[in-house]
C-alpha cells in the first residue's frame, strides 16, 4: 500500500464539491492543495471571499429522510460530511427543509478546512490543468473561460443549461400588515415562512406583467436550455397562466389568519438568516431585467410596495460534461486517468448532490493513491443513485446526459407491490440497510448521532 502522505492532490474549485473532496482527503492523511480563484477573480454569481459560497438559494431542500434529498442528507451525516455538519450548525427555520444562514455556513467550512484539516489554500485563477499529479476538477457550473478552453482538449465541447437566482429582500421593507407567518400544513416550527397572499385578480395581473416584462436575452448563438427543477418564473408563466399557481405560488396548506380564507396564490419568503433581516423569494428565480423585477414585484405583489432588494434575480450559463461517455468507474477521465471530476460540472444538480459527488471522488482518489479498489456505493442508496446517474446506469442507452437532482427515479425499483404512500419509506429503509453494509467496504467509519466530522 502506498504512503498517501507523499502524494499531493490538487483540487480546483472551492465550492461545495471541492471543499468536501479536499476535506475528506485531508482527513485521510492526503496532502491537499485547494485552488480557488477568489478573491482575485469572481464569476458573475459570486459575491463573498469565503469558500462554499451559496450563490442561489440558502436551502438544501427537504430534510425528511423519506424524501430522496433528505435520504442523501442522512447518508452524508453518517459519512461525516463537512457540508452537512456545517449546515446543521448554521440552520435557520424553514419548515421541514434544511436551510442555512449562508455567511456563517461558508465561514464554518472555510475555517474547518484550512485551520482544522490543514488544507493548503492557494488563491488565483487556474487557466490550465497542472501537468502532473492527481487533479480533481470541481470548478462547478461556472468554470472560467480559460480553464474551460483547456478542459476542452480532454472532454470536447462542454454541454450547458441556464440556471437562475431568486431575489433576496430586506426584512424590514416587507409590509407585515399584509404578510403572515405560516409553514405549509404547519411543518417545522409552524411559522417558518412569510407568505404574501394574492387574490385571483392580483395573481393574473402579476402573471400578465411577468410575461410582458423585459427579459435578459441570451446571446444569439446560445440556445436557451433550462433545468426543469429550477425554471425561471417567466418560463413557467409562458407555459400557462395557472402554472405558477400550481408551482412555487401554490396556496395549498396555507390559510390567511387575518381573513380566515385560502389565498388564490401566495409568494413565500424564506429566512436567509436567523434574525430574519433578509428573506429569499422562494421559487422566484428569474431572467427579468433588474429594473423590471423591482417594478413588477413591487407593484404587483401585495406587501412588497416598499421592498428593498438586497440581491436581484440573475441568470447564468451552467456548463457540464458528458460524464457517462467521458468518465471511468472511479470518476476519472478515461483518457487522462490522473484527472477526476466532481460536483455540478459532472451533471449532478444541487448543493447537496455536489457535496456528495465530491465525497465519492475523495474515496476514489484515496483508493487510487493507496492502490486499493474503489468500491462504489450500493445502487439502492442515495449516493449510489447519483453514481448511477454519472455512469449512465440509471438511464436507457440512448438517454442524453442532463443535470438532475437526486430523485427516486434514479434508484433501482423496489421489489414486490406496495401502496404508493409506502414506497418512500421502503426506499429509505432499504437504503439505510445497504449503506451500513457498504461503509466498512469503503473504509468509512460511520458517524453516530451528535458527532461531527471536525
Amino acid at each position: 500500500m502506498s504512503d498517501v502522505k507523499q502524494q499531493r492532490v490538487t483540487v480546483i474549485g472551492g465550492g461545495l464539491a471541492g471543499t468536501e473532496c479536499a476535506y475528506q482527503l485531508a482527513r485521510r492523511g492526503v496532502p491537499v492543495v485547494l485552488r480557488e480563484m477568489k478573491p482575485h477573480k469572481r464569476s458573475p454569481a459570486h459575491k463573498s471571499d469565503t469558500l462554499a459560497e451559496l450563490v442561489c438559494s440558502n436551502s438544501l431542500r427537504s430534510d425528511n429522510p423519506e424524501s430522496a434529498i433528505g435520504l442523501l442528507h442522512a447518508e452524508l451525516r453518517a459519512l461525516g460530511s463537512l457540508v452537512l455538519s456545517s449546515a446543521d450548525l448554521h440552520r435557520v427555520p424553514a419548515g421541514d427543509a434544511l436551510a442555512v444562514e449562508r455567511e456563517g455556513f461558508s465561514r464554518e467550512i472555510t475555517t474547518r478546512l484550512v485551520s482544522g484539516a490543514g488544507v493548503e489554500l492557494v488563491g488565483g485563477e487556474v487557466e490550465r490543468l497542472p501537468e502532473d499529479g492527481v487533479v480533481v476538477v470541481a470548478t462547478g457550473p461556472l468554470t472560467s473561460e480559460a480553464l474551460t478552453a483547456d478542459l476542452e482538449r480532454h472532454v470536447g465541447t462542454k454541454l450547458y443549461f441556464y440556471d437562475s437566482i431568486a431575489p433576496i429582500l430586506s426584512g424590514d421593507s416587507i409590509d407585515m400588515d399584509i404578510a403572515f407567518r405560516q409553514s405549509r400544513y404547519g411543518k417545522g416550527g409552524g411559522d417558518d415562512y412569510l407568505n404574501l397572499p394574492m387574490t385571483k385578480d392580483e395573481y393574473y395581473r402579476f402573471v400578465n406583467e411577468v410575461k410582458a416584462g423585459q427579459k435578459v436575452v441570451p446571446h444569439s448563438f446560445e440556445e436557451p436550455k433550462y433545468f426543469e427543477g429550477c425554471l425561471p418564473i417567466e418560463v413557467m408563466a409562458e407555459r400557462g397562466d395557472d402554472t405558477l399557481a400550481y408551482g412555487p405560488m401554490k396556496p395549498v396548506g396555507l390559510k390567511d389568519p387575518r381573513t380566515g380564507t385560502d389565498p388564490y396564490a401566495v409568494v413565500q419568503l424564506r429566512m436567509e438568516d436567523r434574525a430574519g433581516t433578509a428573506w429569499n423569494m422562494v421559487g422566484f428565480q428569474t431572467r427579468l431585467t433588474w429594473g423590471e423585477q423591482k417594478r413588477i414585484f413591487s407593484t404587483c405583489i401585495p406587501g412588497l410596495q416598499n421592498a428593498e432588494f438586497l440581491r436581484m434575480g440573475q441568470i447564468h450559463r451552467n456548463t457540464f460534461i458528458d460524464s457517462p461517455r467521458l468518465l471511468a468507474e472511479d470518476l476519472s477521465l478515461k483518457t487522462e486517468r490522473r484527472v477526476f471530476f466532481a460536483g455540478q460540472v459532472t451533471g449532478v444538480e444541487g448543493y447537496v448532490e455536489s457535496a456528495a459527488c465530491g465525497y465519492l471522488v475523495a474515496l476514489a482518489v484515496h483508493a487510487r493513491l493507496t492502490g486499493t479498489a474503489f468500491v462504489a456505493p450500493p445502487a439502492t442508496t442515495a449516493l449510489g443513485s447519483l453514481y448511477r446517474h454519472l455512469t449512465g446506469e440509471a438511464h436507457p442507452p440512448d438517454h442524453p446526459h442532463q443535470p438532475t437532482n437526486v430523485i427516486y427515479g434514479l434508484f433501482p425499483p423496489l421489489s414486490g407491490r406496495m401502496k404508493k404512500a409506502d414506497k418512500r419509506a421502503a426506499y429509505s429503509a432499504r437504503a439505510k440497510q445497504d449503506l451500513a453494509a457498504w461503509l466498512p467496504l469503503a473504509g468509512v467509519v460511520a458517524q453516530t448521532e451528535g458527532q461531527t466530522s471536525a
